[in-house]
């Protein structure tokens, strides 16, 4: 009689057999094949009128690079990164045309989010020899590229990484619009009271970067100074156009004392907050919305206008609301003179709030209070991994003219022709 049982590979008795995630890394696998495919082929296709003198085309698809594993979320990756040539003959390197992947870049061992994963486990206090042991739930029992020695080489480098982005040269940059905040982590440092002192801008090219962050007092403009300071002694000369954040921050007195020029925005997110703590909860919905016809008013004029009704309105029963809201009128109505496309990100604190609600969610469930030193080399880590997905400004190419001092009002270019229409 003949046995039609199915005879099952043999696994060692702590593995576990999962079809799903099985199926789901094979699906990956194909998904990624495709989307390197798809890269090269249209990599490929930019350079389609690019010819030899012969007549064939310059650049062509050249076969694939060796398979390599790739450390994901859902396990290693058996993946093979597609080659592109360039066929034109020159003695000279330079000039040929290279493909980059963005996709699988050329060295990649670990995924992105495997990398933000990584220094949190390490912070945390996990031993470089258990790392194996706490990720092979997510990427199985073979880790090549996390032994504990390539995990003591890589613990090593985010702190040289650290140490050298705190004594980068900045002489080169120049940040248009900054936004700066005290962020407080939910995993409790050293000293209630401090926080993460933070300030990102934006560069003529639209992107955002990291400038500088230290541990300390959020009111404290002293705190606020030595970051400043710092900043300025590797050689950050020139003055940004506008800076956006809360008002309660000591960051303003030493920001007028650092660059003096520098237009003030208050952070329209925490005015809202702190208007909305002097009236009742119940009136909150009506208060928000007449406090949105403001921010949102399509001319500096109008969320005047706007802000008149909001005082009449409230001023007899809720005062102390008024006076929270229009002792910072100025500071508040400051985006109106930039460009319209760049309102969105001048009128909030947010692209700070966006990054540290990564930072937050990593850092939730640490136990105990952080180092100071710890705390910083975990924010570093976390954000440098964060900063490869930030989108850049929209409308970036009025970066120039704000550079270059071209006016604006009400959003809108001033030209000869703009001011004999106002006129």
């Amino acid at each position: 009689m003949k046995n039609d049982t199915q005879i099952l590979p043999f696994h060692q008795s702590e593995t576990i057999v999962d079809p799903l995630t099985e199926l789901a890394r094979e699906g990956a696998r194909r998904m990624l094949a495709e989307a390197l495919k798809a890269e090269a082929d249209a990599f490929v296709a930019s350079f389609a009128d690019e010819q030899l003198e012969d007549g064939r085309q310059r650049i062509v698809r050249h076969g694939f690079g060796p398979e390599r594993q790739i450390q994901t979320g859902i396990g290693s990756l058996d993946v093979q990164r597609p080659k592109v040539r360039d066929r034109l003959a020159t003695p000279d390197p330079s000039k040929k045309i290279r493909f980059t992947s963005n996709i699988l870049p050329k060295w990649a061992r670990r995924s992105v989010s495997l990398d933000a994963l990584l220094p949190v486990l390490y912070l945390k206090g996990i031993s470089t020899g258990d790392f194996q042991e706490a990720l092979s739930a997510i990427m199985g029992t073979d880790a090549p590229n996390l032994s504990p020695s390539v995990i003591s080489r890589l613990t090593a480098g985010w702190q040289a990484q650290y140490d050298t982005w705190t004594r980068r040269d900045l002489s080169a940059r120049h940040y248009v619009y900054i936004w700066a905040d005290g962020v407080y982590l939910q995993a409790r440092m050293e000293e209630n009271a401090e926080c993460m002192l933070v300030i990102i801008g934006a560069t003529p090219e639209g992107k955002k970067e990291l400038i500088g962050f230290q541990v300390g007092l959020r009111e404290s403009a002293q705190s606020w100074h030595e970051l400043l300071t710092d900043i300025k002694s590797r050689g950050l000369s020139v003055a940004p156009e506008i800076a956006v954040g809360d008002g309660a921050m000591g960051f303003w007195n030493a920001l007028d004392r650092a660059f003096p020029g520098t237009k003030h925005q208050r952070c329209w997110v925490h005015k809202v907050k702190n208007v909305l703590n002097c009236f009742p909860k119940q009136m909150a919905p009506a208060v928000k919305s007449d406090l949105d016809n403001i921010q949102h008013a399509g001319t500096r004029k109008e969320a005047e206008a706007a802000l008149a009704v909001f005082s009449e309105k409230y001023e007899v029963k809720y005062p102390k609301g008024v006076a929270c809201l229009i002792k910072d009128q100025d500071a508040m109505l400051a985006f109106f003179d930039f460009p319209a496309e760049h309102w969105g990100h001048l009128r909030t604190s947010n692209p700070i709030e966006s990054v540290f609600a990564t930072v937050r969610h990593r850092t939730v469930r640490t136990k105990g209070a952080l180092s100071q030193k710890t705390a910083k080399l975990m924010v570093f880590t976390l954000i440098q991994a964060a900063s490869k997905k930030w989108l850049r400004l929209k409308g970036r190419n009025q970066l120039p003219k704000v550079i270059d001092g071209i006016k604006f009002n009400d959003g809108v270019e001033v030209t000869g022709d703009t001011e004999n229409h106002a006129a």
